[in-house]
């Protein structure tokens, strides 16, 4: 095994010889070896989030990116570039030059299980790329959205070692979960927990922060190491639900979507024909007959799914603006010439997860059944259509346009089968080696190439072992033969495609899909579903150097074909941990009782506890428990004892103007709330919430009793209850509200800390 081949590098020995003396001794000075070429580049990965490739402007679309625009024009664009269709499977792909089974992401990290292909956790056996990089000489740092850390281990006790910096990067700022807040996110400094810079009021968003950040980080690598070339991954949480903007950046797109998804996909297929960035015989696909038509919106629900879109564009400009911040800070410090960006435009399709259009996006997650008029009439109580975007609410648009955003393709995010789920644009730019082209490169590639481009780059070899354990096989295939010539064969032959069931199989020009048991826009689990083998699905069958779009199914004129096909998918599943297939979906369909969760049944907090994020907190919200609370109590106390969960949902215990007060949060569209009719006693206070499951099934009742020294201060029942979560970033803090408030009854007043002391917390599970 050759030396490179091994990471990191031994010692550099010294050159120097000892001597019993100084004098009889030589001095030399050691020199470390230089492992890259001498003009190694800066790289750095933009990273947009549930993005499809109908939405830029660049591409054909109706939203603004001019920063992805300039990207493309000064450099090459990749209209058959792939993803995974899911977000942490996508990304541990892109990072390590693995397919996502083989890594063990393939599904989310919260919803790991046992099976090697679905563990949640990247093994060491497959370093990151920033890992290989750092090693190599390069400074590394990431950004923004890290979903590849296994949920149980994201509080602030750690452990640290699949952190990001436990796994290559030497900084890193952002948020550990699938979604964030974008206005009261729970944020993480390499392993520190840390409260966003400033408030919602003064003009805190997370998209901004994260450029701001990354200018910093860019600054003190100009004074600190500006010999060392860097890697930057930079993840904005945009476009994932909640769409969070600032109304000025709505209002923008105003009028513009009026007339639905359906016109828009039309508009946006000639477009993109018009810019030569898809073929002319490119076919627009149908619509998916369990998605509704524009025209089969009723008219007095219509303004609320053109706003829901018109603040998901403006996001999107907004995330896109914040990465042209970075890119022209980046030349301003003189990095420009020889930086190379990759800026890819989703980590799957656009995202049918807000299902009929919603005011709070995790409804879905839980399977909880609403209707179109009760998020209607619970936005009007909190203000009407202007409060969508806004940190009130967890707003996410109708799968139509999650549909329209991923034309012309079939599909939408979590359908691994059609390329609306797994097709992404791609641009690159890097001045001093690529000329601009505006041919699109249109080889199959997907990203898990990115890695292996980089090392081909670089001229470094996939090491065999990382920090003394041997490494898995790059499953990645450089495109770099693509940056000259835009009409290069392809050598990616084959792409096996894999998520909770829905899947394909790329070989050599031909795709063969399996929907799979789901379908992403329809509320609730299908009928039968706990039954459902792959066995039985139906397979289609697409020639696509022909058929671009997947438009023209050829299953039923060439069974031997698709026979091929599949032959090649159960051989790729094999070789890369996919079986068995749908394992991804064991927790959420098959055994949500194993999700992760805590394997504590009590604890004892201190007063001072926050930030413990919810994954990892007492169910409070959806198990019988009993809080106890030893506090002392001030005349006309104010201020939340405890709460979990956010703006969206949750569930608070607080005191206001001496009154005991609770509030169950069901994602805005139901309040339970209890508040007692008389004062707190001011001095020692033993304050007891009871939590009694009255059904035990999912989203049951609960009853709620609030006993302060002994005494009934209130009682309640919660007629709908969260089976799963109420965030997937927010948490539990007690004696302060440092998240999205809760109740609006303190909304003005966040974090509206308790002016008493707590000097403990216990909860305990009572069955």
């Amino acid at each position: 095994m050759s030396p490179h081949e091994v990471l990191p590098f031994p010692p550099t020995p010294s050159a120097s010889v000892a001597g019993r003396t100084v004098q009889e001794s030589t001095y030399g000075q050691r020199i470390e070896p230089r492992r890259l070429p001498e003009d190694a580049p800066n790289i750095v990965i933009i990273l947009i989030d549930d993005a499809g490739p109908a939405l830029p402007d660049t591409y054909g679309g109706e939203v603004r990116t001019d920063t992805l625009t300039r990207i493309h024009n000064e450099g090459i664009g990749y209209n058959r570039f792939h993803t995974t269709a899911m977000c942490s499977p996508t990304r541990a792909s892109l990072l390590t030059g693995r397919n996502h089974h083989r890594i063990g992401n393939g599904q989310i990290a919260e919803l790991a299980n046992d099976w090697d292909g679905y563990s949640g956790e990247i093994p060491k056996s497959s370093a990151l790329g920033a890992e290989v990089l750092r090693n190599y000489g390069y400074s590394t740092a990431a950004f923004g959205k890290w979903h590849n850390t296994p949920a149980a281990e994201t509080t602030p006790a750690g452990p640290f070692d699949n952190w990001p910096t436990g796994v290559g990067f030497e900084y890193f700022y952002g948020f550990l979960a699938g979604e964030a807040s974008q206005y009261d996110p729970n944020l993480v400094r390499n392993t520190t927990s840390v409260l966003p810079p400033k408030t919602p009021k003064e003009g805190y968003h997370l998209s901004e922060d994260l450029a701001e950040d990354a200018i910093g980080w860019l600054h003190r690598h100009k004074a600190f190491e500006p010999d060392k070339p860097f890697f930057m991954y930079w993840a904005t949480g945009c476009l994932h639900g909640p769409h969070h903007v600032m109304k000025e950046w709505a209002d923008k797109y105003a009028g513009k979507f009026d007339d639905g998804w359906d016109a828009y996909r039309e508009r946006v297929h000639a477009r993109a024909k018009e810019l030569g960035w898809i073929p002319e015989n490119c076919e627009l696909t149908a619509r998916h007959p369990d998605l509704a038509a524009w025209e089969d919106v009723p008219e007095d629900e219509k303004p609320f799914q053109r706003r829901l879109m018109e603040v998901a564009a403006g996001f999107a400009e907004h995330a896109d603006v914040q990465a042209g911040r970075l890119i022209d800070e980046m030349e301003r410090l003189g990095y420009g010439e020889n930086t190379l960006v990759f800026y890819i435009w989703g980590d799957n399709g656009s995202s049918g997860e807000g299902q009929n259009g919603t005011i709070s996006e995790l409804l879905a997650q839980n399977g909880i059944p609403s209707t179109v008029d009760m998020h209607i009439k619970a936005l009007d109580q909190l203000g009407g259509l202007d409060v969508l975007g806004s940190p009130k609410v967890d707003n996410q648009y109708h799968a139509g346009w999650a549909w329209a955003g991923s034309a012309p393709y079939k599909g939408m995010k979590l359908l691994a089968s059609h390329l609306g789920g797994t097709r992404n644009p791609m641009a690159v730019r890097w001045p001093a080696r690529i000329t601009p082209d505006s041919t699109p490169r249109s080889q199959f590639h997907h990203c898990n190439d990115v890695v292996p481009t980089i090392y081909e780059l670089l001229g470094i070899t996939p090491p065999r072992v990382v920090n003394g354990i041997p490494q898995d096989p790059i499953d990645g295939v450089s495109f770099a033969y693509t940056f000259d010539d835009p009409d290069a064969p392809g050598r990616l032959r084959t792409q096996y495609f894999e998520i909770m069931g829905s899947r394909a199989i790329y070989h050599d020009g031909w795709m063969a899909s399996a929907f799979g048991p789901r379908t992403p826009w329809v509320p609730g689990l299908p009928p039968g579903i706990t039954e459902w083998t792959p066995d039985h699905d139906r397979w289609e069958l697409y020639n696509l150097d022909e058929d671009w779009s997947q438009a023209r199914d050829l299953a039923a004129e060439m069974p031997d074909k698709l026979a091929q096909l599949k032959e090649v998918f159960s051989i790729e599943a094999a070789r890369n941990s996919v079986y068995p297939v749908g394992g991804g979906l064991w927790i959420p369909v098959f055994h949500p009782e194993l999700r992760i969760s805590s394997p504590y049944r009590e604890w004892s907090f201190t007063g001072s506890i926050t930030r413990m994020p919810e994954f990892c907190a007492p169910a409070l919200g959806n198990r019988s428990n009993l809080v106890t609370i030893d506090a002392e109590i001030p005349a006309d106390a104010n201020g939340v004892l405890y709460a979990l969960g956010g703006a969206g949902g949750g569930l608070t215990c607080f005191v206001d103007d001496g009154h005991l007060c609770y509030e169950y949060n069901l994602f805005i569209i139901m309040r339970t709330k209890i508040r007692s009719t008389r004062k707190l006693d001011p001095g020692p206070a033993k304050i007891e919430i009871e939590t009694s499951v009255v059904e035990p099934r999912p989203a049951g009742p609960l009853d709620i009793s609030l006993t302060v020294n002994g005494e009934s201060y209130g009682a309640g029942q919660v007629p709908v209850s969260a089976p799963l979560l109420f965030t997937a970033n927010d948490c539990l803090d007690i004696g302060t509200c440092l998240g999205g408030p809760v109740s609006l009854d303190y909304y003005d007043r966040a974090p509206f800390p308790f002016t008493g002391h707590i000097d403990s917390l216990n909860v305990r599970y009572t069955s």
